[in-house]
């Protein structure tokens, strides 16, 4: 007779394994991807290696498991931010964009790692999602820019991708020297250059096919 668990064992082994997730988000957020072996994260944890490797087969598994809650986290703020359909596009894109970077340089190391550092191809793979996340939030802004006149006929995934692209790259640099507090004129430029890409009715032609 195959062995079943009780409820009481799924509880507890559901506990362990949130408390090893909760021990490698901040062992990234502390010192990034490369500092968070299995081993960093057991004593961390407070748990046996062993113990780690029952619940994630490698290290790839479980930073892609903090990567993934982190990427849920951060998007859901953005989404948030972009969800009044009333609000005009621009203001929204200025929202989310200042939403972006704000919260990436209040968490520096986690968002460098998020967005740059060199990490497995399970972790990639959380990182391509998440940036596929943003891109959706901000196409479906400039879709409803365009739907209202406000901004002029333009491929919308393509302009979002390159908005997306454009404000992770110019935060990789800050966010690998680390954030100091003071970066309200780089989030400042970062926003007016997204205001500035934006295809605006006047300019409606230059987008046509």
């Amino acid at each position: 007779m195959a062995y079943r668990r009780t409820p009481r064992v799924e509880a507890r082994q559901a506990a362990a394994r949130e408390r090893i997730a909760a021990a490698a988000h901040e062992q990234v957020a502390e010192g990034g991807y490369a500092s968070a072996s299995v081993q960093a994260v057991a004593a961390r944890a407070g748990v046996a290696v062993g113990t780690v490797y029952r619940h994630f087969p490698s290290k790839a598994d479980l930073v892609a498991e903090v990567f993934r809650g982190a990427a849920e986290r951060e998007l859901a703020v953005v989404q948030e931010v972009v969800s009044d359909p009333a609000e005009p596009a621009a203001h929204r894109v200025a929202a989310a964009a200042e939403a972006f970077c704000r919260r990436a340089l209040a968490a520096p190391t986690l968002a460098y790692a998020q967005l740059a550092e060199p990490v497995d191809p399970a972790v990639e793979g959380e990182r391509l999602r998440l940036r596929r996340g943003y891109r959706d939030a901000f196409a479906g802004v400039l879709a409803d820019g365009v739907a209202s006149g406000e901004l002029g006929p333009h491929d919308t995934t393509t302009v979002a991708a390159a908005l997306v692209g454009a404000l992770g790259e110019a935060l990789v640099g800050p966010l690998a020297a680390g954030a100091d507090g003071r970066h309200d004129a780089l989030v400042a430029t970062l926003v007016d250059f997204c205001l500035s890409s934006l295809p605006t009715t006047e300019g409606a032609s230059a987008w046509s096919p």
